[in-house]
């Protein structure tokens, strides 16, 4: 093995590692982290990272906690992203099960997350509570949300509003959620 694939290899292990492992709250690990253990080249290795967990159906996934950069983002713009590995695929019927969810408290999540999407990304928490007790037994709607919240799916302010979180940004493809339940027949 040459030199140089030696290089790559290691940092590519050591960049997993740092990716699927969690450490802090949230999961993954943001790029002025990366930087430090990888080197100013971590995009590079993240790169290719993403080409050897495209047969696993996975990929490194990227998200701005702030506005995300109108064009190509610069190494300082990086450093401030989250990244994490995440299905690259969609999940099939089987697998929510997998994960620990209830397909209500999926069910109740896609529905909470579209309707705070159709209130331009903020809402109150009491507009949610009273959707969701039209789906879900009463006992659960305070659960569920505050495990949205937990999970980092939703934030929520002094003022009892809930606005989208990280996950959302990097896991769900709001485009997509949207255009499914549309075209969903009652």
């Amino acid at each position: 093995m040459s030199r140089r694939k030696a290089y790559y290899a290691n940092k590519i292990k050591r960049a997993a590692h740092l990716l699927f492992y969690r450490r802090h709250r949230k999961p993954g690990a943001k790029g002025w982290e990366l930087r430090k253990a990888l080197g100013s080249d971590y995009p590079k290795v993240l790169k290719i990272l993403d080409k050897y967990l495209k047969a696993l159906d996975l990929q490194v996934k990227m998200v701005f906690e702030e506005a995300k950069p109108a064009e190509k983002p610069t190494l300082e713009e990086l450093d401030k992203a989250r990244f994490y590995i995440t299905l690259r695929g969609e999940l099939t019927s089987k697998e929510p099960k997998m994960i620990g969810w209830r397909i209500d408290d999926l069910a109740g999540l896609a529905i909470t997350i579209a309707y705070v999407i159709s209130k331009k990304g903020k809402t109150s928490r009491k507009e949610v509570e009273e959707l969701l007790r039209d789906k879900l037994p009463g006992w659960k709607v305070g659960l569920n949300i505050d495990r949205y919240i937990h999970y980092g799916y939703l934030t929520q302010d002094e003022n009892e509003q809930l606005y989208l979180d990280w996950r959302v940004r990097a896991e769900v493809d709001q485009k997509t959620l949207i255009d499914l339940l549309l075209s969903t027949e009652a």
